[in-house]
């Protein structure tokens, strides 16, 4: 089948209203017929095409690529434009906007010369006018202004952000509700042709686009409080029109009360004035955290009042705060296993006090937005449970807007055995079961607004990725945001934001009146890979969104947040790597929980660690697959959590098969982009076998002192034949990790994972597989 074929049998499916799911199984038979000479093309095989490709990235690279990504040369020099388009050129054109334009506006306008002469190597002039009565008149201009400075245009647009764009022959019209809304309409033409890959447009183009969400929040991917000029000008291009800053932090610089713990770092006010002046540049508000310990008692109450006027009438800026459990809170707070009747006595200690921040920030400024966040309380599907939810929102003042947790608690099963998401995940779209009841009650109260922490390109899942290319998946979720009506969404936590093509499809889908999805999709393959390479891209973001479907481990967990990272251990190392307090009268157990550090391997928290019970009582494996902080509820077996990790491996591995094609046929220009794209893809099937692994090897090592004679040499030959699998995919990983800085990389622990703790890895297994194991078959007069 040639492509003409292949565009034939797509454009009939679509014709006849088929699933999307059988064009793509199309388009893959495609590929595979096309290319079945090299359709058994390994991982290995890839590797030694492409890592010669790609330079060796120092810790932290990725923070100066950022500045380059914004406004990359993307022109395809072959590019022709069609009858219907209109074409930007170096005669004459110009963009213009009104004298009395504000810094947002000026700034967009400035931005979009750049993006023309960079990305698309056009130079274009500039025009300040104090009327616009004739723009309709006026040829080869870019006319950019809010709907009260253009006659004639914008009657449509009824909010914040939202914008039209108008194109004809002569002059194209960006027309914003306010400053902003203008902003985001340059910025989109700028996306449409990054698209095409050149300053072409519809001749035709006339699209009125709102806005669906109030608030798109962010934290940054570069560090705590890490704002540099040129990632706010990036988070604008997406669409992200506000930062959460300081995170655990009061932004006046007031301690936080538990920062005796978490050792959090002090906040500098003249800091969060900085952050403040500058992302107002770009149109992005800011957001903080007010962080107390509420007793109830008068003293705590009126001290919480005095901390509240300080923040708000020091930053009269900011436009909301995010009042978080973790940091916002009372004392007691309720553990999983307590009664209902604490949890709610609780609930409503935490509610007196949102309602005293309220009430002093509402007394100053009633247009602040106040998050109320309840993260940490109970989130399991149980009836129970899901009325707790609800009896959160029950106790807000009126005047609060919830932030609902998404996805956390959703109830999924496999094979018949429950399940639920632990922390953060995209495996399952949302909402959870606790958070649709929330949304249901907020709705009935009336209060001003919902809005959500979910995860729109990356989850804890996976928290050591920039991105997750899973974008059907994604995209569900973000049809479900909209059909929930969410207003507001906290996007990200400490993995952050960094530039990638998950967050693109975001920002397409964050306004009304977008592309198709999978027209979008073609048109970002072709950019990313090559023409030619769009049916194989598609088939490999196909098979990914499938794999995640699949996966067991739902939450920030040691599998797949650092498994390519995962120590196998065999015997209990002999000596420690740090310091021990095991004859100390400080207790060991308690201070590794405190300080997050294991002694005999210190390159993670120790909870990021599988550590065996070495004294054979119980087993660790069969404890991580079942929810192990539940004694008695829903549960995976080991055999059926392990059947799953690999489930989802081999369809990744699928769609890998189409990937690793589409890359090495990729011009010249475009292979370090996508050698890129296919080893983080690489990097994501690697974690989910070494999570597989990790659990095979912990039971076996477990079952082996009870086991026969006979049954231990089998054991051991499986436990040496996982090894020698992990020792690859490690020695695989640390290569990726060398050429690509962002993997392993999360500023809430700052990096999880380097090629040196991975190095650390591949000597541990060498020394097992060599010299452990057979000192144990000689031992035990095992052949």
């Amino acid at each position: 089948m040639d492509m003409t074929s292949l565009k034939l049998v797509l454009d009939t499916a679509r014709v006849h209203n088929k699933r999307r799911s059988v064009i793509l199984a199309l388009a893959f038979l495609w590929v595979q017929a096309a290319f079945c000479a090299d359709a058994s093309l390994s991982s290995t095989d890839f590797a030694a095409k492409a890592l010669p490709s790609l330079p060796i990235e120092e810790r932290y690279q990725f923070r100066k690529a950022i500045a380059e990504e914004l406004h990359r040369a993307v022109r395809d020099a072959a590019a022709r434009p069609s009858s219907a388009e209109v074409v930007i050129e170096d005669t004459g054109w110009r963009v213009v906007i009104p004298s009395a334009s504000g810094p947002v506006l000026r700034g967009a306008a400035e931005d979009f010369r750049d993006y023309l002469a960079k990305a698309m190597g056009v130079r274009v002039g500039f025009e300040q006018t104090a009327s616009l009565a004739d723009w309709k008149q006026r040829e080869r201009i870019i006319i950019v202004a809010t709907r009260d400075q253009l006659p004639g245009c914008g009657a449509e647009l009824v909010r914040r952000k939202d914008y039209q764009i108008v194109v004809s022959d002569r002059r194209i019209a960006v027309c914003g509700y306010d400053e902003r809304g203008a902003m985001y309409g340059l910025y989109n033409l700028e996306a449409r042709m990054n698209l095409r890959e050149a300053p072409f447009l519809p001749g035709d183009l006339n699209t009125t686009r709102h806005s669906l969400y109030t608030a798109r929040l962010t934290l940054s991917g570069l560090g705590w409080d890490q704002w540099p000029d040129e990632y706010l000008a990036t988070l604008a291009h997406y669409g992200i029109d506000a930062i959460y800053a300081s995170t655990y932090h009061n932004p006046n610089g007031y301690p936080n009360p538990r920062r005796d713990f978490y050792l959090y770092a002090n906040q500098d006010p003249a800091c969060v004035r900085d952050i403040i002046r500058r992302a107002a540049r770009y149109g992005i508000d800011v957001y903080c955290p007010i962080i107390w310990l509420y007793t109830g008692e008068p003293e705590n109450a009126a001290g919480l009042r005095m901390l509240v006027r300080d923040i708000v009438r020091t930053f009269p800026e900011i436009r909301g705060y995010v009042l978080l459990n973790e940091g916002f809170t009372a004392p007691g707070f309720p553990g999983w296993d307590q009664s209902v009747h604490h949890q709610r006595n609780w609930i409503e200690q935490w509610a007196r006090a949102i309602a005293i921040v309220a009430e002093e920030c509402h007394r100053i400024n009633p247009a602040i937005e106040l998050l109320a966040w309840d993260y940490g309380v109970d989130t399991r599907p149980y009836p129970d449970k899901i009325d707790t939810k609800r009896f959160v929102i029950d106790q807000y003042p009126r005047d609060v807007i919830p932030l609902v947790t998404w996805e956390n608690g959703k109830r999924f099963e496999l094979d018949g055995e429950p399940g639920y998401v632990l922390d953060y995940s995209i495996s399952e779209v949302g909402p959870a079961e606790g958070a649709a009841a929330q949304i249901e009650r907020a709705r009935q109260r009336g209060l001003p607004a919902v809005y959500a922490k979910a995860d729109t390109w990356a989850s804890w899942t996976f928290g050591t990725f920039p991105y997750l290319p899973f974008p059907y998946q994604w995209y569900e979720r973000y049809r479900m945001l909209e059909k929930y009506g969410i207003e507001g969404v906290l996007e990200s936590w400490s993995y952050g934001f960094k530039p990638n093509f998950v967050a693109e499809l975001r920002a397409w889908y964050s306004w009304s009146d977008a592309p198709p999805l999978d027209a979008l999709l073609r048109a970002i393959a072709r950019r990313e890979f090559g023409s030619g390479s769009e049916a194989w891209v598609l088939a490999a973001w196909d098979h990914f969104s499938r794999a995640i479907r699949h996966l067991p481990d739902t939450g920030s967990n040691i599998g797949t947040t650092v498994a390519v990272a995962q120590p196998f251990f065999f015997e209990k190392p002999t000596r420690p790597r740090t310091r021990t307090l095991e004859n100390s009268w400080h207790n060991q157990a308690l201070w590794m929980q405190q300080a997050g550090i294991n002694p005999y391997w210190p390159y993670v928290f120790a909870f990021y660690l599988l550590w065996p019970d070495f004294t054979n009582q119980v087993n660790v494996a069969e404890l991580y697959a079942r929810l192990s902080w539940e004694k008695n509820g829903p549960y995976f077996t080991l055999p059926v959590y392990m059947k799953y990790l690999l489930r989802a491996a081999d369809e990744m591995e699928a769609g890998l098969v189409s990937y690793r094609q589409a890359a090495l046929r990729a011009p010249e220009s475009r292979r370090y982009r996508a050698f890129r794209e296919v080893l983080l893809a690489e990097q994501l099937q690697r974690m989910l076998r070494s999570d597989q692994a990790m659990l095979e090897f912990e039971d076996l090592r477990f079952r082996l002192a009870q086991a026969g004679v006979s049954q231990q040499g089998q054991m051991l030959d499986r436990m040496s034949t996982i090894l020698k699998e992990e020792f690859a995919r490690t020695t695989a990983a640390r290569e990726t990790a060398l050429r690509d800085s962002r993997l392993g990389y999360e500023w809430e622990q700052d990096y999880f994972y380097t090629p040196d703790t991975l190095e650390e890895k591949l000597k541990l297994l060498r020394v097992t597989l060599d010299e452990q194991i057979p000192a144990y078959r000689k031992q035990h007069a095992l052949q």
